[in-house]
């Protein structure tokens, strides 16, 4: 076979490949995106804390967060002292069930910790309710809360 027959037969063999039907594969539904919704902050036992909900179609991942309420005052000794909290996340469906409450015991310092608790499926179109209290040897708790809707 001379050398222009064999680019020809190349030629032909490369336009039915591409003239050949791709298979089409079928597309994954699309996954359910995550919305994080959190509360105002607010000062508990001299530190800023907040709750938090993770709601992927209707499942709903509730969670507290302890952080620094500020920069520290002129003179603090840094890094300040690791303070042992009891906490408390509690949740439950508005007008409805309750989802849970879980207490427990949190170290901080300085990096902000998460307190991980509450996992519930509840209905589409439904508002959950959440609260988080965090309380120190000396100092009481003060709640923040969350409502957070359920829009799958």
């Amino acid at each position: 076979m001379n050398r222009i027959a064999r680019i020809a037969a190349g030629v032909a063999g490369a336009a039915a490949l591409l003239a050949a039907p791709v298979p089409a594969f079928a597309s994954a539904p699309a996954a359910a995106a995550t919305v994080t919704t959190c509360g105002w902050s607010g000062l508990q036992a001299g530190l800023s804390t907040k709750v938090c909900a993770d709601v992927t179609g209707n499942s709903v991942v509730l969670y507290g967060q302890i952080g620094l309420a500020g920069p520290p005052s002129p003179g603090t000794p840094w890094p300040p002292a690791p303070q042992e909290l009891l906490t408390r996340l509690t949740a439950n469906v508005a007008g409805g069930n309750s989802l849970g409450a879980v207490s427990g015991r949190a170290v901080f310092q300085v990096s902000t910790v998460r307190v991980d608790g509450i996992t519930a499926t509840v209905p589409c179109g439904s508002t959950v309710h959440a609260s988080f209290s965090v309380e120190s040897f000396y100092r009481g708790p003060a709640p923040v809360t969350a409502d957070v809707p359920v829009v799958c």
